[in-house]
């Protein structure tokens, strides 16, 4: 799908039933081929992808680089394994060094960050659900599957992609090491996770073990909303026209969430889980009961990450008892 002379968003499928799709993008040029993002490593992502560049009268030896916003699967996995057949050049922003490192430590469960959350949540029913399920998975060669990239991006630089100049944005909060890529000139901004158009992105479910993911989240909002506005070209979701207005709603959306879990805090939700569960999930607004154990862990960690930053701003106070961390407003 053509968005603008000479970059194309190319979706890709993904295996769950959450979102169904990754944009990929291609930036050609009569020299040039670039791809921001790759898509997820699973059966027929690869072969849409080809048929999509066949379509641009390119093959997969054509792709000089791979310039990945941040190292989930649905968006790293597939420059892996592509550059395994190809020799294609990946780059990966520094700041998911930490990540990386973590998930191809096989000497613990690649879920362990995040479910240390949950038990600090006081879900370690959930915890239990899901180290389980982890443990009875057929295993994979995690070292295969996460591959370090050829270089790393150190934001904020300039790279050059078919002709175009693209600054390298640093946005953590979605991930530690998540980036944009802003095309000022053409008024584009190839924003990966960090803004998409119809849904807020996950926030605290980062592997690494740094926190305030909220208020890096945040800042960086405030970072791409002081740059001039441009096209949105997401991740998820179609193309947008207004960067500047989904962040603000994205501003909104987490103060109105900051407010809810105060709000649950005060009338006695002491820990992470009843906070949670005292809140609405998904655009449906679903209890949380309804939801997936994923999606349960998701609405933790997220939730953790709203508490974190009350904590911060001095409107809610916590104390640790037995490992699991208590709240009060």
């Amino acid at each position: 799908m053509e968005v603008v002379s000479g970059v194309y968003r190319i979706p890709l499928p993904l295996p769950q039933d959450g979102l169904r799709a990754v944009n990929v993008y291609a930036l050609v040029s009569d020299d040039d081929l670039v791809l921001i993002d790759s898509g997820w490593a699973v059966p027929g992502a690869r072969d849409m992808l080809l048929a999509a560049l066949d379509g641009l009268g390119r093959g997969p030896r054509d792709i000089r680089r791979f310039l990945i916003t941040h190292v989930h699967r649905d968006h790293y996995t597939q420059a892996i394994d592509l550059r395994r057949d190809f020799g294609n050049r990946v780059t990966l922003g520094i700041g998911e060094r930490v990540s990386l490192d973590l998930v191809r430590d096989t000497s613990r469960s690649q879920h362990d960050p995040q479910l240390a959350k949950l038990l600090a949540m006081g879900a370690d029913g959930l915890a239990a659900l899901l180290r389980a399920r982890d443990d009875a998975a057929p295993g994979e060669d995690r070292r295969w599957v996460w591959q370090y990239p050829d270089d790393w991006f150190e934001p904020p630089e300039t790279v050059s992609a078919a002709g175009r100049s693209l600054l390298v944005l640093p946005t953590p909060g979605h991930t530690s090491g998540h980036v944009v890529f802003h095309d000022e000139a053409a008024g584009l901004l190839f924003a990966g996770d960090h803004v998409l158009p119809e849904i807020t992105p996950s926030i605290g479910f980062d592997g690494s073990t740094k926190g305030g993911a909220l208020g890096d989240y945040l800042s960086s909002l405030a970072r791409v909303r002081a740059r001039p506005d441009a096209l949105l070209l997401p991740a998820h979701g179609p193309v947008t026209d207004s960067v500047h207005r989904r962040i603000d709603e994205l501003l909104d959306h987490h103060g109105v969430r900051l407010d809810q879990t105060h709000q649950a805090v005060a009338a006695g939700a002491s820990t992470g889980l009843a906070v949670a569960a005292q809140l609405p999930w998904t655009r449906r607004g679903r209890r949380f009961d309804e939801l997936d154990p994923d999606s349960q862990m998701l609405a933790v960690c997220e939730t953790a990450a709203h508490l974190e930053l009350l904590v911060v701003q001095g409107r809610v106070r916590v104390q640790r008892e037995n490992g699991v961390l208590h709240f009060t407003a």
